[in-house]
């Protein structure tokens, strides 16, 4: 099993609430040209969980489960820059108020743009929680080294979640599942950012026959991915022979360079990372979420 630092990394509190689905315009439209109203980010989305496919919904960037947030309208700054950091995928989250007050769920993503951090709830917990109620999450994972791996970066994940993802070594090489491969000319909107430690960037979806061709019209949500070509070390930009690893958080959008969207986990320029193909490599049935709950 490779060596982290993980008794180094520092477990803080951050805190956000359930956020309202908004709107911007009075429709968007689709890189055909169509206008639409769609359901979107936002609120809580009690019939898509993570597990699910994240194509074929009557909706536009949809988050699976609790989309949350700790200031709506300060989105890209202070606390909630904070809460959209140190929140990482893996994390234990607890309902501090409401009808839900101590229902525990695990953090499945980050959405940049609207800045929203995705938590998985049990469905009775859903049901009984409301806009505003306020959630804790216990920060934990960046800062995360891979000690004989000092060039593969890593971001955003819980380190038991690391932990479960098969990773194995071979040759000095980390071999990852990973459900798909990605091309890095797939990539859109999210490119030009400053960091990969919040957010995601997104496969864009326009060219429908080769996304059936690539297989990634049968992403879910929660799918760990290799995007090849990739480096997310200082923002995301193209590199030869770079391999990022990321997992799929919102859904297939309808608007021109937007598609299902990936928050980065792994990323390496020294071809110390290798995908592995398996169709399983999925979040959900890791942690036994969302559609993998027993």
């Amino acid at each position: 099993m490779f060596r982290t630092n993980r008794d180094k990394v520092v477990m803080i509190s951050v805190m956000g609430s359930v956020a309202p689905p908004v709107r911007r315009l009075d429709y968007r439209v689709s890189a055909d040209g169509e206008p639409f109203v769609l359901p979107g980010t936002g609120g809580i989305t009690y019939n898509v969980l993570v597990g699910d496919s994240c194509f074929g919904w009557a909706g536009d960037h949809v988050e699976p489960g609790v989309s949350t947030c700790s200031d709506i309208d300060r989105r890209s700054e202070g606390k909630n820059a904070g809460y959209n950091t140190y929140a990482c995928i893996g994390n234990k989250a607890r309902v501090a108020t409401g009808d839900a007050k101590g229902a525990e769920g695990v953090v499945v993503g980050h959405h940049g743009g609207i800045e929203h951090v995705l938590i998985d709830f049990e469905p009775e917990a859903m049901e009984k929680m409301l806009i505003d109620d306020k959630i804790l999450v216990k920060g934990y994972g960046q800062g995360l080294k891979l000690l004989d791996y000092p060039g593969v970066k890593v971001m955003n994940i819980d380190p038991d979640l690391l932990d479960r993802m098969g990773i194995t070594e071979k040759d000095g090489v980390l071999c990852v599942p990973v459900a798909l491969e990605v091309p890095a000319k797939l990539m859109g909107s999210g490119l030009g950012m400053g960091n990969c430690y919040s957010g995601d960037y997104d496969i864009t979806t326009t060219d429908r026959k080769l996304i059936a061709d690539l297989g990634i019209d049968k992403l879910r949500f929660g799918d760990v991915v290799a995007i090849t070509d990739a480096d997310n070390r200082f923002g995301r930009s193209y590199m030869s022979g770079a391999v990022t690893i990321g997992i799929v958080v919102h859904s297939d959008c309808l608007i021109a360079g937007h598609g299902p969207g990936v928050a980065t986990v792994l990323t390496d320029v020294e071809g110390k990372i290798r995908p592995v193909l398996d169709k399983g490599a999925n979040i959900a049935a890791y942690l036994g979420l969302g559609r993998y709950r027993k």
